[in-house]
């Protein structure tokens, strides 16, 4: 979705219209939160282990591997 799309201005003119977007919008705050479909790794902390990460990575980019 762009993110334009959250700054539209919606014009409801008709009580019917009203009653139908606040009942869609009740309904969407029921819905069950995001979940990631892949799991999230926590970010490296150890100095070793990131630098080995930098090390593969540049071994990749100096076409090596």
């Amino acid at each position: 979705m762009a993110t334009s799309s959250i700054f539209t201005n919606v014009v409801i003119k008709d009580k019917k219209e009203a009653e139908l977007f606040f009942e869609a919008l009740e309904q969407s705050s029921h819905d069950p939160e995001w979940e990631p479909s892949a799991p999230v790794k926590p970010p490296l902390r150890n100095i070793e282990a990131i630098q080995k990460l930098m090390a593969k990575r540049e071994c990749r980019t100096n076409g090596q591997i």
